[in-house]
């Protein structure tokens, strides 16, 4: 998947150039058939939106901070010992991998080669027990997602966690398992469900596709679909929303010395950026002698959230990194 989402233009020229195929289902989902959906059974349709949790192991890890509070650690070394993760996990969990297969998804869906570098990508490193917990007071869980869509000709990709409503169709799906969401203008909302990983799933997806080149080879098929479905792809240098225009709620947690007027001063910055407050929780003193003030705002641009969190790194009254996360609604 790396190859493909990295150089992917490069071998599907070198292909077409040689007559030959490129196949490639077992790329993005593991035994889940979305490549071959994407390229074959959606064709009739523009894609508008691509929602996924498309790495198991960083969905495993979150689901057992979740079910178990285990610490991020912890989580990460459970799901090593039991073979679900490298060691070190790094392009698990800082979202890489998930950016690889998203990259794939969007240049088969859009027409548009798109390489991974182009796609913002956050981990889930910073994440705490305590994030997912505030998450639930606030109806919310906390997920991994790979989040592509076309308006207008604009692309947005990125992948980073998300809060998701609890009652949301990715909420539900956990351990191991991958989903993937779409929204096409004629088929409507579609889901994808099952293991995105292990021997047997990837060998399914690699021995399918050594049946269907058989199967056209056999048929005397000399010209298979092109990689991308697409006959001549959208130039690569079509606009990609830079993550600065996003505009969505945010969760944050801010780690405040317990004195007054501490509230005041973090609301003041957000106002000034023109950053609405929707909720507050504030929990009483940590051991550390900090007090967590945690705030869920209404959809503000992603730009001035940036630059609030950036003054804000130089208060007196903060101890600690601010962390933030996306709010994803559907």
């Amino acid at each position: 998947k790396a190859l493909l989402a990295e150089s992917g233009k490069e071998i599907y020229q070198a292909a077409d150039t040689y007559g030959v195929s490129i196949t490639f289902e077992a790329s993005v989902g593991g035994g889940i058939p979305v490549v071959r959906s994407f390229r074959e059974g959606l064709s009739a349709n523009h894609i508008q939106t691509i929602m996924g949790i498309l790495n198991g192991t960083s969905n495993y890890i979150l689901t057992r901070m979740t079910e178990r509070e285990l610490p991020y650690n912890e989580a990460v070394q459970e799901a090593i010992d039991l073979g679900y993760a490298e060691d070190p996990p790094t392009l698990d969990v800082d979202g890489t991998d998930a950016a690889h297969k998203l990259a794939i998804l969007v240049s088969i869906a859009f027409g548009v080669p798109v390489s991974f570098n182009r796609i913002y990508r956050q981990g889930i490193d910073k994440l705490t027990p305590e994030d997912i917990r505030f998450a639930r007071e606030f109806g919310y869980c906390i997920k991994l997602l790979a989040v592509a869509r076309n308006r207008a000709g604009k692309v947005a990709a990125r992948v980073h966690p998300c809060m998701v409503p609890l009652d949301h169709i990715m909420a539900s799906v956990n351990g191991v398992y991958n989903a993937i969401y779409l929204e096409g203008d004629f088929v409507g909302p579609n889901l994808y469900y099952g293991l995105g990983a292990g021997r047997r799933p990837s060998g399914s997806a690699v021995v399918s596709d050594i049946i269907y080149l058989a199967r056209q080879i056999r048929k005397g098929v000399n010209k298979l679909i092109p990689p991308l479905a697409h006959v001549r792809p959208q130039d690569d240098a079509i606009s990609i929303q830079p993550i600065d225009e996003l505009n969505t709620a945010y969760y944050f947690r801010f780690a405040a010395v317990d004195k007054p007027g501490v509230l005041s001063k973090i609301s003041g910055v957000l106002g000034d950026h023109e950053i609405s407050i929707a909720s507050v929780i504030q929990k009483g003193r940590e051991e550390k002698g900090s007090v967590p003030v945690v705030m869920l705002t209404h959809k503000a641009q992603e730009s001035n959230v940036i630059k609030a969190l950036s003054l804000m790194e130089n208060m007196d009254v903060l101890t600690d990194e601010t962390i933030m996360v996306r709010v994803e609604e559907g």
